[in-house]
């Protein structure tokens, strides 16, 4: 889907640059971009999934992947990015809603899921990590599909060395694998690509599990699910933790003009 999308998008930068200043197009940058983000993408998507193979519900698993928004900011001391206080509070925030919409009440406990599920959060907090470098650098749409291609392509090494495929069960679940492969992967992913260009990883970060709301708030409508007070407030509370990540750092400042 998004090959064809890549040179659009590489014409089209083109266009509006002087003759003396087209771009050839970056074959090396998007190659080592693409290897570095699949990687990532190749593991946090494997290892969550391995998480639910091993029976770790979805709550569980939607919240201990949704740790990204810690470790991201985490890292981002080790690389002497300076966050404010604004930013933390939303973290903070943020893995309280999760937990609260989550998990069930005296549901949590640690075991092999989820470590498992564990070691998926820090490879998206190193795929976020990894894209913020080179979103900048690169023709993002570019990016995406090299991502997409060595992710593909281990999972598919993978997928013959760890399993046993066959072509009728892939056939039954055709409609769920191209929706994951356009709108997941195509549309999602590639614009979590965009906007990384223009936040700051850790925003991007809590943006980005709101997921988890999105979930609970279309099971709703399309699922007749029902959400009970636990899971109201913490919906309650990541939007909170959403607009604490907006507001101006100034204004939580007590000194006085």
């Amino acid at each position: 889907m998004l090959i064809p999308l890549v040179a659009i998008s590489h014409i089209s930068e083109n266009k509006k640059l002087p003759a003396a200043e087209k771009k050839k197009f970056p074959l090396k940058d998007v190659m080592v971009g693409g290897v570095c983000c699949g990687l990532a993408l190749f593991a946090g998507g494997n290892l969550q999934q391995h998480a639910f193979y091993l029976d770790l519900g979805p709550g569980k698993v939607g919240f201990i992947t949704a740790l990204y928004m810690v470790l991201v900011p985490v890292a981002g001391i080790f690389m002497k990015r300076k966050l404010k206080f604004n930013i933390w509070l939303g973290v903070a925030c943020g893995v309280v809603g999760l937990y609260l919409l989550s998990v069930p009440a005296g549901g949590f406990s640690i075991g092999g899921g989820e470590i498992i599920a564990i070691c998926g959060a820090f490879a998206f907090a190193a795929h976020i990590l990894v894209i913020d470098y080179f979103c900048t650098k690169v023709n993002n749409i570019a990016l995406s599909c090299a991502q997409f291609f060595v992710a593909g392509l281990l999972s598919i090494i993978c997928m013959f060395i760890f399993e046993e495929p066959n072509l009728a069960d892939i056939m039954n679940a055709a409609v769920p694998i191209l929706y994951a492969g356009v709108m997941s992967c195509g549309v999602a992913f590639t614009a979590q690509i965009f906007g990384q260009k223009y936040s700051d990883p850790t925003v991007a970060s809590i943006l980005l599990c709101l997921e988890s709301v999105f979930a609970v708030i279309f099971g709703l409508i399309l699922l007749d699910d029902k959400l009970n007070t636990r899971e109201t407030i913490g919906c309650a509370v990541m939007f909170v933790a959403i607009l604490l990540t907006q507001i101006p750092a100034e204004k939580f400042s007590l000194k006085r003009k």
